[in-house]
């Protein structure tokens, strides 16, 4: 658990789709739906397309960070289609990408590598498309604790998807359903680390953003996403926004 502590700092944050798709995945990676996502699986369309995408798992080259070129492009294309925080599509597989990555193949039941091979590649014509669980008109967010991911959702829809790491096996992350109780605008020193803008919803736990984000469960209770994810996420919440926390 992350406890509250009256010590507080704060400081601020020191191709291939062809170009209907590039506009209709929105080059800033957080575009909400027109439409609910549907049941896992969903058709290799995904939720925004209205042709067949067929990426060809065979003939793609191995992606993981550091790549660039026409190929990143095209994940990044898919992966914003499917609601995934890439944070933009500019053909450079960095940080953003790599936990987007991580975050599909969660969701997917494949090995968190961040490696785009043909395992992956395969997946992303006929991925997993997952519902909350919960219905709000507004905003909500849900952690998803097997899955180590978290979904802000709207009116039943999921609209985007982050790489997570929770509570580890020593201090649990709580389910429950709350809402955004208070947030910090910056970096706040607890007892236990660093959090960046934290978005607590009972007692000492939060959502917030981290520079470390594992693939599994690590933290000290409360819900780390990427630093940049928070940044992207940070206006689209606020002070009783819905949280759902469950496994």
């Amino acid at each position: 658990m992350i406890p509250v502590s009256s010590h507080t700092r704060r400081h601020r944050h020191p191709a291939a789709f062809g170009t209907a798709l590039l506009v209709a995945a929105g080059l800033a990676g957080l575009a909400v739906p027109a439409g609910p996502a549907s049941a896992a699986p969903a058709s290799a369309a995904g939720p925004t397309t209205g042709a067949a995408v067929t990426l060809a798992a065979t003939s793609q080259p191995t992606l993981r960070q550091g790549s660039r070129g026409a190929a990143v492009t095209t994940l990044q294309t898919r992966l914003t289609a499917l609601r995934y925080d890439v944070g933009g599509v500019d053909g450079i597989f960095g940080p953003s990408t790599h936990h987007a990555v991580v975050a599909f193949q969660k969701v997917n039941g494949l090995a968190r590598d961040g490696i785009v091979g043909p395992r992956t590649w395969a997946a992303l014509d006929r991925p997993v498309v997952p519902k909350p669980k919960y219905t709000h008109p507004g905003y909500s967010v849900e952690a998803n604790l097997t899955r180590q991911v978290v979904y802000l959702a709207k009116g039943g829809a999921v609209v985007r998807i982050l790489d997570a790491s929770s509570g580890k096996a020593s201090t649990p992350t709580p389910t429950g359903n709350w809402t955004v109780q208070r947030r910090i605008d910056g970096w706040r020193q607890s007892d236990l680390g660093l959090l960046w803008r934290p978005n607590y919803f009972y007692r000492g736990y939060a959502v917030h953003g981290a520079n470390s984000v594992p693939t599994y469960p690590a933290s000290h209770g409360c819900v780390r996403v990427p630093v940049p994810a928070m940044d992207r996420l940070w206006t689209t919440i606020r002070i009783g926004t819905p949280v759902h926390v469950y496994r």
